[in-house]
Parts: structure tokens; sequence; C-alpha cells
């Protein structure tokens, strides 16, 4: 038989599901459902702590125990990187990802810094450089409103980037385009890249930079960046809160047999 604090917190789960308690709506007092016999105060406490582990509600000071938004942002695949949208016009990834969630955004919601850094073991490899070079990392914070959504820090081989806008530590996008347009302007125009996702508990500064509620997840992106003839310009590694993004990949299904590589 289940303790009596997981029983409850399975009735609110439910109710939350069905949409009883609806994304920002506070749940009852502890005190309340205390009084309204759902038994004592720390079984009540111990059933909002496993709801909030399990990414359902936040507790937010002031308010209590409120219920987390359901909304994620659609985390674009293949459809962000179409060159239409940063070679002929102004859509950089982020900017893509929220058109494509019906959502508003201000280019200002993406800050930036860049500095010359050491190479680590996963950069060096990534970019295909001795480990201990210097490379330039672009590091990005990415709000949506006053909410963070994601890091992400791309990597540069300094010959591929110096005096361009990319090493630019200007607040926002790198100029009309943003980065893959910087690089096609200097001769790398981006033909391919790899993209590599592990889900993992975040670190105690991860949690704090992304406001992060007990228990959520990170998602890690790997990308590697590639010109037609297979030289690396890019290679970024970005961390996401999990449930603020809903990933889709939209591609066509490869027939190796048809294009000769059976």
């Amino acid at each position: 038989m289940a303790p009596k604090w997981r029983e409850l917190a399975d009735r609110l789960a439910d109710q939350i599901r069905n949409g009883d308690y609806a994304p920002g709506a506070q749940l009852p007092q502890i005190r309340d459902l205390v009084e309204a016999g759902e038994g004592s105060k720390s079984t009540v406490h111990q059933a909002y702590k496993a709801l909030e582990a399990e990414g359902l509600v936040t507790s937010v000071r002031g308010h209590g125990t409120v219920v987390r938004p359901r909304t994620p942002l659609k985390r674009l695949g293949i459809a962000r990187y179409d060159k239409v949208k940063w070679r002929d016009s102004d859509e950089v990834a982020f900017i893509a990802d929220r058109v494509a969630s019906g959502r508003e955004y201000k280019r200002n919601e993406q800050t930036q810094t860049v500095s010359r850094v050491e190479a680590s073991n996963a950069v060096a490899e990534g970019l295909g450089v001795p480990v201990g070079s210097e490379v330039y990392a672009r590091a990005r914070l990415v709000k949506e409103g006053t909410q963070p959504t994601h890091t992400l820090t791309s990597y540069y081989r300094p010959e591929h980037v110096e005096g361009t806008r990319i090493v630019d530590p200007t607040p926002g996008p790198a100029g009309r385009g943003g980065g893959y347009r910087v690089l096609y302007d200097a001769g790398y125009e981006i033909d391919h890249m790899r993209e590599a996702l592990f889900a993992r508990v975040p670190t105690v500064d991860e949690a704090k930079l992304l406001q992060l509620p007990l228990g959520e997840p990170v998602m890690e992106l790997h990308r590697t960046t590639y010109t037609a003839d297979g030289t690396v310009v890019e290679y970024a590694i970005g961390i996401h809160a999990a449930s603020r993004f809903a990933w889709e990949y939209d591609f066509k299904v490869p027939d190796s047999a048809q294009d000769g590589k059976a």
C-alpha cells in the first residue's frame, strides 16, 4: 500500500494533468489540506515536494506552490538552420524557434560574452585543434522575457573569425543573420552539421543561471558545423532547460541503396 503522501501526490497530479489546476494556478495552502483531512503537515509537504520533483509544480516566493506552464517552445531541428532564414533575411536560430512557436521575441533576449580561451578536450576534438590551443568562445544566455531558456557557447578557430562581428561582444545576435551570416560573408558557407543530445542533472551553477526548479533536468546539445569541404567552422555546446522545449525534427528518410552508398 502506498504511503499517504504518495496517494495525495498522485491525486493532485491527476488533477493537474486533467486541467483541474491550470498552468499558473496555485495549489491549496498546506494548512488548508491539513484542515480538510488530507493528512498531517509533513504528509502534505512531502506530497508537494514529490510534485515539484516530478516537474508539475514549482514554489514561487509569495505565491506558494503553483502549476508549471506546459507549453514549451518548439526547438526546431533542420528547419531552424534553413539558409533562407539567416542568409536572405534576418531570422537567426533562436528567433526561428520563437516564430515557429507563435511566440514574441526581442533581439536583446540573447546576451553574450566573447573571449579567447584554451581549448578543452571536447572543444579541441570538436574543432580539430590541439588541446590547449587558443580559440574564441562566444557564450550566450537566451531568455524568453525574463525567464532563461538555454545557454549556447560557440567555439571558433581564430583564423576563421578574427576581425568579424562574431568576436564583437555587443549583446544580441552578431548582426544581420547572426553568426552563420558572418561566416558566409567571410567565405565559410555552412553546408551540413551534426547534433548530439543527452539529458543529465544540472550543475549547481546551471540550475541557478537557468532558474531551474528542483528536479528539472537539462538537455545538453553538442553541435558541429561544417562547410562543404568538411572544414569545421563552429563547435557549440548548449544547455537547455528540459521542460521549456519540445524538440522537433523533420527530415527526408535516406535510401542508401538508391543513393549508391550501399
